[in-house]
């Protein structure tokens, strides 16, 4: 029986697959719509008193160090049980200022990460724009810029928007791009609003071609709320995202979250709808279809959707447990569920 046992011990060492030997750094990419982070302070030129915090009469300030500490504690989880690390990069949305972010960084939950902040305030009729955070032990930016989205509405009035932030910057010693994106809404209907989101996405298709004039086959990844689904045209016939790796050319778009729309996946919910809004995809330099890890690579991408992000009962069961609702807190997180992918590259 020993022989027996030690003979089914050698075999199962000669076929363990090499990879199994070889060793990958991990790193994880996500993005959050932080929903409506908004400080307590009256900004006189900005409506941040119509945000869900500002009608808020009592202990206001108890509440947003609650809602920090619930965005922080989401963020702090994303890819950690592979990665072993919250996200070296995160992209959000929905947040009112530098201010935010800063105290986001600062919380219990992330503080010894030590992250930078990139963030622009933008025009928008709320206030609310996007931005970027990086732990700065692994990422080092060495160019931002903001690109302003300018639409107008069919009464010739502007349409004032969210801008679309580029970070370029060092992963280790590879260089990659980030386009952090939150589209214009629906409001209005999805066909009456979609020449917006339209041109939202030629706005990227612009930034990308900024990139080239000095990185001619960029790694790029873009990520954000893009208010449309993979499938719509913005992404289809604009950025021209491609949703089979076998489709991919040099230079292409590959978008992982395609596939995962057409079976069934969701960030958010509205009316009994269900949308992956939240999306983040990437240019052809970071695929991989041949195991070849020598470089960044995308691993994986997915959706972060612990159970506790998600309203148990109620009307709103199987929604995102949101954080403001019927005039108040709700002691939830965000509307959106937050998405991210792994980077890895294999270490020799």
């Amino acid at each position: 029986m020993k022989r027996l046992t030690h003979l089914v011990l050698l075999i199962l060492l000669a076929v363990q697959p090499t990879f199994g030997q070889k060793k990958y750094d991990i790193k994880t990419i996500a993005f959050y719509n932080l929903e409506n982070l908004f400080d307590i302070v009256d900004d006189t030129l900005k409506l941040d008193e119509t945000s869900p915090i500002m009608e808020i009469k009592e202990n206001r300030a108890a509440i947003y160090q609650l809602k920090l500490d619930n965005m922080a504690k989401v963020l702090s989880e994303i890819g950690a049980d592979e990665a072993k690390n919250s996200p070296v990069i995160i992209g959000v949305s929905e947040i009112e200022n530098y201010t935010v972010l800063e105290d986001l960084v600062n919380t219990s939950f992330l503080k010894d990460k030590q992250y930078g902040i990139i963030h622009y305030d933008s025009p928008d009729v709320r206030g609310i724009d996007v931005g970027l955070l990086y732990q700065t032990n692994y990422f080092k930016p060495i160019y931002h810029e903001t690109f302003e989205l300018r639409l107008w509405g069919d009464n010739g009035y502007r349409i004032y928007t969210r801008d679309q932030l580029l970070v370029s910057g060092y992963l280790g010693d590879e260089l990659i791009h980030f386009i952090v994106n939150h589209w214009p809404s629906r409001r209005g209907g999805e066909a009456k609003s979609r020449p917006n989101r339209e041109k939202a996405a030629f706005l990227n298709t612009q930034i990308i071609a900024k990139i080239k004039e000095t990185d001619p086959n960029p790694k790029i990844i873009i990520m954000g709320d893009l208010n449309d689904d993979p499938t719509n045209s913005s992404l289809k016939n604009i950025l021209k995202t491609k949703a089979k790796k076998s489709e991919v050319q040099d230079g292409d778009i590959y978008n992982p979250m395609e596939d995962m729309f057409k079976r069934g996946q969701n960030t958010l919910a509205y009316r009994d709808n269900i949308n992956l809004f939240d999306q983040i995809m990437f240019t052809s330099p970071l695929l991989t279809t041949t195991n070849d890890f020598s470089s960044y690579k995308m691993y994986k991408t997915a959706i972060f959707k612990p159970q506790y992000l998600t309203t148990q009962t109620g009307k709103y069961k199987g929604y995102p447990f949101r954080s403001f609702g019927n005039g108040g807190f709700t002691g939830g997180y965000s509307d959106h569920y937050p998405v991210y992918l792994y980077l890895i590259k294999e270490v020799f």
